[in-house]
């Protein structure tokens, strides 16, 4: 877990006239689940998409598993993709497709498998995330919450990634199914070997799933590290969250 297989450097991103990044830095080591922690507009979600190519910054620099994105060309792109898997803070499921059509969309765009291999694959993703085989011909609007996380996932997970990126995987979730989605995550990683980069602001899942973060603030990172190194930075950003009446009551129920 000492590699680095994702550096940021001096990251400068303006979103029209608005600037949103001014220098941030941040890496993450192979085999982590990496967080990244702050308040609405502090750019978390922007930084996930920039380490995907989807937002490009104005300056700095941006190392994924031994690529530079800042003068990648388009041939390694096309193979670089096909080693992460995103899941979308919606989930975002195409709405005319079912659960089973979903998860396969990558391996039919990307690969030259038969359908029958491509069946099984399917299958296996949708056990692994926690679904049954009946959920396989659902369509998006007959799926919970939280089972279109799960399925989200198993998309994700489908051309077997090494990186996972994941924003707001908790979002909407009730307190049960969001606990159970932060075991799976805890379950997936040990079981695949995965590295994880996970958006969020839900302080359960930084107290119970995260081993390293970043918490995003004055444009930039004010603190990065394991929970007992950052909780105790005395950047007022730091101290909002973990020393503010919600953080205190997290704190005391994980002693």
């Amino acid at each position: 877990m000492n590699k680095i297989v994702i550096s940021v450097s001096d990251i400068v991103t303006r979103l029209g006239l608005n600037l949103i990044h001014d220098g941030l830095s941040m890496s993450v080591k192979r085999g982590e689940i990496y967080g990244l922690l702050g308040g609405s507009g502090s750019g978390k979600s922007t930084l996930l998409k920039e380490m995907i190519m989807l937002v490009r910054p104005e300056s700095g620099e941006i190392r994924l598993l031994e690529h530079n994105l800042t003068s990648i060309t388009l041939t390694e792109i096309a193979k670089l993709q096909r080693r992460w898997g995103v899941l979308f803070q919606s989930g975002a499921l195409y709405s005319s497709l079912t659960v089973k059509e979903n998860i396969g969309i990558t391996l039919r765009e990307y690969t030259c498998l038969p359908d029958t291999l491509i069946q099984e694959i399917v299958r296996v993703k949708l056990r692994m995330v926690g679904l049954s085989d009946g959920a396989a011909d659902l369509y998006p609007s007959q799926l919970s919450g939280g089972m279109i996380k799960r399925v989200a996932l198993a998309r994700a997970l489908a051309m077997d990634p090494e990186l996972l990126f994941l924003d707001e995987p908790t979002s909407g979730l009730d307190p049960v199914g969001a606990e159970a989605f932060d075991h799976l995550i805890l379950e997936l990683r040990d079981i695949l070997g995965l590295t994880i980069v996970m958006v969020t602001h839900d302080l359960d899942s930084i107290w119970t799933v995260v081993d390293r973060f970043a918490v995003l603030g004055d444009k930039k990172v004010v603190a990065e590290g394991c929970l007992a190194d950052v909780i105790e930075n005395p950047h007022p950003i730091v101290q909002q969250f973990f020393k503010g009446a919600r953080g205190k009551i997290r704190s005391q129920n994980g002693k």
